[in-house]
């Protein structure tokens, strides 16, 4: 018997992206129902020799072998509380089933059985049909059946995974692991609103509407009697303990909504990437991190180091990792901070003060094919906002265009190389020219040729010769302006 899943456990299940069961519905492959698709329709679309070899049944072999690495098994499964709550709201479920199923069965029988006395008492010929007609659907009923693997497949992922709904937005995402809740929104690309991120703060405050949520980390943050009446819990301390969750939350809708922070991270590590360029590696405070919005930068100064010190870079980075902050820094002698990077100035340790986050180069709800088009430098936001987009599986396509003006060329090319073999909807091309708007000419006639233009949103990042001669060069080709997003960097 087919039954019926959302687009995320549908994804999971057969091992494609969200966005790919999207497109096949929109082409009249696989009908929806209020976003929920059949199991019948993904076995027709999924064979089972195809799916055998998605992610989902291998995470069904692992947990079946006994020399299952330990790693591994901390990744999949979640602790054993979260496991045995989750075990026991399936449980529930399935004990409420089977009494719902046992009465239905008691009922029919009784009905079946009054319809065959009247046959017999009456002698008419609709009642002798009728008679007929339960005892054949009752036998088709109680037949065997083949079992639903898309069914089960998904009762064993619910034990192991819980998706969660945030009520306001729509917005969802899957809880896996030991992740918090907190953790498994900011993973899936969700702007929720914390702090301290280690139960103090009271900031990651949510309400549980439907399902159940459990604590799996120590909190000093105390909620008032009122508050847990009406279902709140920190996001930050607490994991599903149901199968299904529904939140309501504060959510970032923009740039305008991202507090101004200042906080002290320490380096990492400064990894040379080309001649001149340099990858700065932060990370901040467990119990400070930096909020921020793909695409924005911050301004970075080395403490005691006076104000001449400071730069703004833009965050090259994803902010499901908020912890962990990168910087493509190039050489410029205009650039005290840059220039003391390159001279081995900073070390790994150094305290290094951050502000912001600032800008409003943010992905916005618009296509679903996103197109990228960087020069030098601007490869940076644009790595955020495409981690992001990946993050949220927020478009169909997504095609990147980067132009070198510089020595140093391409130097995240093996980057590209990755996403572009690792993902189906990921493209790039790479493009060099010295003459900054020659080259961006040539990336805009790429992007006509590869892409029907109307359909797409783009985002430019880059020196201002490139921005402005690219948005010049789409205007002509007929872009809206509303189509596009640029950014000087």
């Amino acid at each position: 018997m087919a039954q019926l899943l959302t687009l995320w456990r549908a994804a999971q299940l057969v091992g494609v992206s969200r966005g790919v069961l999207q497109r096949r519905i929109r082409a009249g492959e696989l009908h929806s129902n209020e976003g929920l698709v059949s199991s019948d329709e993904l076995l027709q679309l999924y064979p089972q020799a195809e799916f055998e070899n998605s992610g989902a049944l291998e995470r069904v072999a692992k947990i079946k072998e006994t020399a299952f690495a330990r790693r591994v098994r901390e990744r999949t499964l979640p602790s054993q509380e979260v496991l045995a709550q989750r075990l026991f709201s399936q449980s529930q479920e399935l004990a409420d089933a089977r009494r719902h199923l046992q009465r239905y069965h008691e009922l029919v029988i009784a009905l079946q059985t009054r319809i065959h006395a009247l046959a017999i008492e009456s002698g008419g010929a609709a009642a002798r049909s009728l008679d007929a007609f339960a005892e054949k659907g009752l036998g088709e009923v109680l037949a065997t059946e083949s079992a639903d693997v898309l069914a089960i497949m998904d009762d064993l992922l619910k034990v192991m995974s819980a998706h969660v709904t945030m009520r306001t937005s729509g917005r969802e995402f899957l809880v896996e692991g030991h992740d918090s809740l907190l953790e498994a929104g900011l993973r899936a690309g969700l702007n929720l609103n914390y702090g301290c991120g280690n139960g103090t703060c009271g900031l990651c405050k949510a309400r549980v509407v439907s399902g159940a949520a459990v604590q799996v980390r120590p909190q000093d943050y105390q909620l008032s009697e009122a508050e847990r009446a009406q279902g709140y819990t920190l996001l930050c301390t607490h994991s599903a303990a149901s199968s299904e969750l529904t939140l309501v939350t504060l959510e970032a809708d923009g740039p305008q909504d991202m507090p101004e922070q200042q906080l002290v991270a320490r380096v990492r590590g400064v990894k040379p990437l080309a001649t001149d360029t340099l990858q700065l590696h932060l990370q901040t405070p467990r119990t400070n991190r930096l909020r921020f919005l793909a695409g924005q930068s911050v301004m970075l100064g080395l403490a005691g180091t006076g104000d001449d010190m400071h730069a703004t870079y833009p965050v090259a980075s994803c902010p499901c990792d908020d912890r962990n902050l990168y910087f493509y820094v190039a050489r410029d002698p205009r650039d005290p901070l840059a220039e003391r990077l390159f001279a081995g100035g900073v070390k790994a340790g150094d305290a290094i003060t951050v502000w912001g986050p600032e800008g409003e180069f943010v992905l916005a709800d618009g296509r679903g094919q996103l197109v990228f088009a960087a020069c030098n430098m601007g490869i940076a936001p644009l790595k955020s906002l495409i981690e992001h987009a990946l993050a949220i599986d927020a478009a169909e396509a997504l095609s990147l265009y980067w132009l070198a003006t510089r020595p140093d060329g391409h130097f995240l090319v093996n980057q590209c190389r990755a996403w572009d073999e690792a993902l189906d909807q990921f493209d790039y091309s790479l493009h060099t020219e010295n003459d900054v708007s020659k080259g961006a000419r040539q990336v805009v006639s790429a992007i006509q040729v590869d892409r029907f233009i109307m359909q797409c949103d783009v985002y430019l990042a880059g020196p201002q010769e490139f921005v402005t001669t690219a948005t010049m060069g789409l205007h002509e080709i007929g872009l809206p302006q509303q189509q596009i997003f640029a950014t000087v960097v």
